[in-house]
């Protein structure tokens, strides 16, 4: 029997394991943030939302850009899982608008790449600050 809060034409789509959907990103402009981000990963912003502004990984996760121009961001971290063969072309792009890249987190080892799990990974800050990392193998738990 249908949940009776549900919209009666949405369709009842089975879960089967939790799963992030979407997150909210402050930035001071959402547009500039957005359209930054988008570009260094090869991907597109779209429509607004209300006040968010999305970029859709592609997975079924969005990044909601939301605006906060008259107070602190405090800066977060978001790491991107990337195809192997897109990675060198994230890092031109990082590199056409001169945005370091890192090999570590804390941004110690500049122009460097790390390869961490048999892949390739980089740090870098976006518009906001927020410690932006592309890698290509994801890490392994103990």
């Amino acid at each position: 029997m249908p949940n009776e809060q549900q919209h009666p034409h949405a369709p009842e789509l089975p879960t089967t394991s939790v799963q992030l959907n979407h997150t909210a990103v402050y930035a001071r402009d959402r547009q500039l943030s957005a359209e930054f981000l988008a570009a260094i990963l090869g991907l597109k912003v779209g429509a607004p939302f209300g006040p968010f502004l999305p970029v859709d990984l592609g997975n079924g996760v969005t990044l909601d850009y939301y605006e906060m121009r008259d107070e602190p961001i405090q800066s977060q971290h978001y790491a991107f899982l990337v195809p192997d063969e897109q990675f060198d072309a994230m890092i031109a792009r990082l590199k056409a608008v001169g945005v370091t890249y890192y090999a570590d987190p804390s941004h110690t080892e500049p122009g460097q790449i790390n390869r961490l799990f048999g892949g390739r990974g980089a740090y870098f800050d976006d518009p906001d600050g927020h410690n932006m990392e592309i890698m290509t193998r994801p890490y392994v738990r103990p």
